[in-house]
């Protein structure tokens, strides 16, 4: 009996996860193929970003079809996406982030960057430097085992790799 009511959730939930792989593989693979053209760095649309808060995230990315790089902020309780266009390194768009997803995510990434002492600009730059020819993609703080961490996902010669850097 368990198994036959137990079955359909759990083909479900395989099915649903199996689709969000395949999603992320997809934005993964259309982000290397539009990052080459672009010419600021993560690092840049960080700096930029922060005229709006301090920057808790970043990354390129594909939303609804479009190629772009967005930066989490917060500043004080608020939190906002800022969209850096990607050809000037200047603020093109900001979104105050007030319900859902990505404010859990926004709350969860401010309170790691709060405890963090080194910024995540300088963690990107430590992950690039270590990794010859790779470029960052994406940075998101995290509290791992009660320390600060960066997570840093390079691409390099289209492969991607996860750096993990102290934020301490």
């Amino acid at each position: 009996m368990w198994i036959k009511s137990t079955f359909p959730v759990l083909l479900a939930s395989i099915l649903l996860s199996s689709a969000s792989w395949a999603d992320e593989a997809a934005e993964q693979a259309a982000v290397a193929k539009q990052l080459p053209s672009v010419k600021i760095t993560l690092q840049q649309g960080l700096t930029a970003a922060a005229s709006q808060g301090r920057p808790i995230s970043g990354k390129f990315e594909v939303d609804e079809g479009r190629f772009q790089l967005s930066v989490y902020t917060a500043q004080g309780q608020k939190f906002y996406e800022v969209i850096v266009d990607r050809k000037s390194g200047k603020v093109a768009e900001i979104e105050p982030i007030t319900a859902g997803e990505d404010l859990a995510e926004a709350k969860s990434q401010a309170a790691a960057a709060a405890q963090a002492k080194i910024p995540l600009k300088a963690a990107v730059d430590k992950a690039e430097q270590a990794s010859a020819g790779a470029r960052a993609v994406s940075v998101t703080p995290e509290l791992k085992d009660g320390h600060t961490v960066a997570v840093v996902l390079l691409l390099k010669g289209g492969k991607y790799t996860s750096v993990t850097e102290s934020l301490e």
